[in-house]
């Protein structure tokens, strides 16, 4: 199992950005996504999930109406589309995926400042 987080970057308040994780090794249509986040000084906190075949989200009220988690299943990739961002956004972001275990990619690092 390979999760790779890509898209993150430096962004203003108030821009925009779209995280890519591209999976592998596994049959990525059968299972549930989930992006999660860690500040600095802080615990990994749940993001957003999508259910296998994208027909149900849930989201941390923190990002309600701001973030957009979505997949597409013939490319193996999960995306979360990030708008109208904020200073406290700012953090290192991760796609898991849970199996008997747990999966995490590396993180891509989200920094919004002015």
């Amino acid at each position: 199992v390979q999760l790779v987080e890509s898209g993150g970057g430096f962004v203003q308040p108030g821009g925009s950005l779209r995280l890519s994780c591209a999976a592998s090794g596994f049959t990525f249509s059968r299972y549930d996504m989930n992006w999660y986040r860690q500040a600095p000084g802080k615990a990994r906190a749940l993001v957003a999930v999508i259910t296998s075949g994208g027909r149900s989200t849930n989201y941390a009220d923190a990002v309600k109406g701001r973030f957009t988690i979505s997949r597409d299943n013939a490319k193996n990739t999960v995306y979360l589309q990030m708008s109208s961002l904020k200073p406290e956004d700012t953090a290192v972001y991760y796609c898991k995926v849970r199996m008997l275990r747990d999966y995490w990619g590396q993180g891509t690092q989200v920094t919004v400042s002015s």
